[in-house]
């Protein structure tokens, strides 16, 4: 049974926050990600987060949306479910509507295209922080620091595909906590 105690609301002004302040993608909403639901609301952990990240990631759409939607049906089921998805994609339609009425006048602008160097760099940091801050909760010995290298260096110098990869991840995952299970 889903938890009654979050309202609809609350959900659907948080994730609307999380999606009118990220810039970047998916990536850049862990900061407020962590903050908005771990932080200030408790209504997942951090690793609850962690595994609903991965799973947002390894399923079809955006990982913002697929979060927030997963997020949303823990609180308060199916409602909790459309609440925190709606307000995740509610800022962007607006602000892309906005913006793309807009921007098609001053994208050749200097002071626009400097704006939006700026916001990468800012995005770049806010990603290297997440990453860095889920790190500390994922890298916990040394198979899973040895699989986080194997990931690195498949990707990078093999271009392995991220559904190869994410599927032997899930192999990878049961299979060491399947050894873990045998030597206790």
């Amino acid at each position: 049974m889903k938890s009654n105690s979050t309202s609809l609301w609350d959900l659907f002004i948080s994730f609307f926050r999380i999606g009118g302040l990220t810039f970047g993608g998916g990536y850049a909403m862990l900061p407020m990600l962590q903050r908005e639901v771990i932080t200030k609301h408790n209504w997942v952990t951090e690793e609850e987060v962690l595994d609903i990240y991965a799973i947002g990631q390894c399923t079809p759409g955006i990982i913002a949306v697929n979060t927030a939607t997963m997020i949303g049906y823990r609180k308060r089921g199916i409602a909790g479910a459309i609440a925190a998805t709606l307000g995740e994609v509610s800022p962007s339609l607006l602000i892309i509507t906005l913006l793309a009425t807009i921007l098609f006048h001053v994208q050749e602008n200097v002071w626009v295209q400097h704006a939006f160097g700026g916001i990468r760099v800012a995005v770049c940091a806010l990603i290297t922080q997440s990453v860095l801050s889920l790190a500390k909760k994922s890298l916990i010995d040394l198979p899973t620091v040895l699989f986080y290298l194997a990931v690195v260096l498949s990707t990078f110098f093999l271009s392995v595909s991220p559904v190869v990869i994410v599927l032997f991840a899930i192999f990878f995952g049961l299979s060491v906590q399947g050894v873990k299970r045998r030597v206790r």
